[in-house]
């Protein structure tokens, strides 16, 4: 119920919130992980996800998506890692970036949803 009610705050939200909420978000792989600036959650997803690991390569790759997504949308890539391994985040990467505006800014919500989730429950099982 609880996840309800925020979704159901965000989803109520002018989009202009909206749009500040998703840009809050730091890049995958990004500067802020980079520089040590990730919280703790975002940091055990990032690297459980094995984005901690990245060859030069994969971090190259990486940092020219994120750039040709945030140029394109306006926003973060935007991705629940939960699950995901290295392959799987290009992938998806590379998938989404040829989606239109409106369909990756509901992409982004919901997968901060799945986010917002995953740690609520993680909050609750300790």
């Amino acid at each position: 119920e609880l996840h309800g009610a925020m979704m159901a705050a965000v989803r109520a939200a002018p989009e202009e919130m909206r749009l500040a909420l998703i840009r809050a978000h730091p890049e995958l792989a990004g500067k802020a992980a980079i520089r040590g600036e990730l919280t703790p959650d975002s940091k055990l997803e990032q690297s459980r996800a094995g984005l901690n690991e990245c060859s030069p390569d994969e971090l190259a790759r990486i940092g020219t998506l994120n750039a040709a997504y945030n140029a394109k949308f306006g926003f973060p890539f935007i991705l629940a890692v939960k699950g995901y391994d290295r392959a799987g985040i290009l992938r998806e990467f590379a998938r989404r970036i040829e989606n239109d505006q409106d369909t990756e800014f509901e992409a982004a919500l919901a997968q901060i949803g799945r986010i917002t989730r995953s740690r609520l429950d993680d909050l609750l099982a300790e």
